[in-house]
């Protein structure tokens, strides 16, 4: 059995991603760990990063984005398919620029790429979500935040990326740019990969926050939108009172430690809000929203109310 690791990057180290962590995190666990590196910014570092970590399992594709041809965030999963196509292994783990594996998970993970090698009815596995916020001290548990998601796949041409690269579908006859299009989309059948996936992608100094969130506005709806939307922006994002996100208890992975230890922020984070503020209400902050997660988190067990999976989970 081969396990392949793959992800596409670009402006990775300028907006602070993870990027040494998340790919030296599944090194142990796969035989090759192909990135699709997307032509940066000047002044960003992400080759450098990557190559720093030193492993003949790492595999770098140069590419170049087209956001004309592939807009709304296709970009995203057009540059996974190109890092999926060059994967050799029976299983495919694929991680974001900002997700994690946890080494308490590897040995589960090549487990269960063994138990269901030779079961083809498996199309793909879905991992647990902690998403972190601010700093590496709070995670959601909020209404809205997926719970699960597709990270491993089984190596068929026919699977590709979906959407903005959130997740994976079986698309027979792929045009090879319509990666929004659910017609004769179909939702893999999945088990659970009984694994996490730790995502930093909000824990980020506020200006790098600040940053990274038009950079993804950008590949979405363009510069006009960005241009409108940032005018009056401030140059740092607000993550609001930490006391609105749920506390963190468990441990991190290893590979994290170093980024945790020099994390420069938290004069710029706050438990709770300070008199007389004026800042925009994030989602989580919504009455409604606010409503949903204490049903969920009291009522519920922390089942989703709602829910909308882009998998089919049969029996495991």
């Amino acid at each position: 059995m081969k396990i392949s690791g793959f992800t596409f990057l670009r402006n990775g180290s300028k907006l602070y991603y993870p990027i040494t962590e998340s790919i030296r995190s599944a090194l142990p666990l796969v035989d090759e760990f192909v990135v699709a590196l997307g032509q940066g910014d000047p002044d960003d570092q992400s080759r450098e990063m990557i190559e720093s970590i030193d492993s003949d399992k790492i595999r770098i594709i140069d590419t170049t984005w087209d956001l004309e041809r592939y807009p709304r965030g296709m970009e995203h999963a057009h540059q996974t398919d190109i890092a999926k196509q060059a994967c050799t292994g029976d299983w495919l783990i694929y991680l974001q620029g900002d997700e994690v594996l946890h080494e308490e998970d590897l040995p589960v993970l090549r487990e269960r790429c063994q138990k269901y090698l030779n079961r083809p009815e498996v199309e793909g596995m879905v991992l647990d979500y902690l998403h972190f916020w601010g700093n590496y001290n709070h995670h959601h548990l909020s209404h809205g935040w997926y719970k699960r998601e597709i990270r491993l796949v089984r190596n068929l041409p026919e699977i590709h990326s979906f959407a903005s690269a959130q997740s994976f579908r079986k698309i027979i006859n792929f045009d090879g740019v319509s990666y929004r299009n659910k017609k004769g989309a179909e939702k893999l059948h999945c088990v659970p990969a009984r694994a996490r996936i730790f995502h930093y992608g909000w824990v980020r100094p506020p200006e790098k926050m600040q940053m990274k969130s038009r950079y993804i506005d950008t590949n979405h709806h363009g510069k006009r939108f960005v241009s409108e939307k940032y005018k009056s922006a401030p140059p740092e994002f607000d993550y609001g009172p930490l006391s609105a996100v749920a506390r963190y208890h468990g441990t991190h992975p290893q590979v994290m430690r170093e980024k945790i230890a020099t994390l420069s922020w938290g004069d710029k984070l706050y438990e709770h809000e300070p008199a007389h503020s004026k800042r925009p209400r994030h989602k989580h902050e919504r009455l409604k929203y606010r409503l949903l997660t204490w049903l969920e988190q009291n009522l519920l067990g922390g089942r989703s109310l709602g829910d909308s999976h882009n998998f089919t989970l049969i029996k495991d």
